[in-house]
């Protein structure tokens, strides 16, 4: 049975058959590009940096958002970035209305992005950090006082069952996608938000 979409899931369902039914009347040409839930050097704004870890502190605990087992979808915004600006370059080619799914990381069972950033903190001398479930009691208790809060619940949905994009329709235009490697990706963003000794 499919979930009743959110209100912000609403939202963007309406903004994108108002930009289809402008490209339809040859107003515009629209590109939509999905991904799973962004990190990246210098993004505060998003699960990692604001549920996961703590910037500004090398991390002694790893909270994990997902229910046991369930896996996860990750983006890495210099490889979504490298994907848009892949698929501007090809626009004339493309329909005038074009969406793309980016596979980005496949967490398969919601630990194995806290288990990296233990090896990454341990690579750089640091102690290994603990993985923790996120407290997702807390954040129910506090919820009616806080409209983050509030949105956070309504998306919990994406953490306890698994939902996976596939990339198929992105790699036909593009031949592959932009990837870096996973490790390396997390090593830049921690460094970048002071998460690594000597650099907190």
């Amino acid at each position: 049975m499919q979930r009743p979409l959110t209100r912000k899931g609403k939202i963007r369902v309406q903004m994108e058959k108002r930009l289809q039914e402008a490209s339809e009347r040859g107003n515009v040409r629209v590109i939509v590009v999905r991904a799973g839930d962004f990190f990246g050097p210098g993004a505060r704004n998003n699960w990692l940096s604001q549920g996961m870890i703590r910037p500004g502190e090398v991390p002694a605990e790893i909270r994990l958002p997902s229910a046991s087992g369930v896996g996860h979808q990750f983006a890495y915004l210099p490889d979504v970035a490298a994907t848009m600006i892949a698929l501007l370059d090809i626009r004339d080619q493309l329909p005038p209305f074009a969406t793309y799914h980016m596979a980005g990381y496949w967490d398969r069972d919601g630990a194995e992005i806290g288990r990296a950033i233990q090896r990454i903190v341990e690579s750089h001398g640091g102690k290994k950090p603990k993985l923790k479930a996120f407290p997702w009691w807390l954040i129910r208790l506090a919820a009616p006082f806080n409209e983050t809060l509030r949105e956070m619940m309504e998306m919990r949905y994406l953490w306890q069952r698994a939902v996976r994009m596939e990339n198929q329709q992105l790699r036909n235009v593009l031949g592959t996608e932009p990837n870096t490697p996973l490790e390396t990706a997390l090593a830049c963003t921690l460094n970048s938000l002071g998460c690594l000794p000597g650099r907190a």
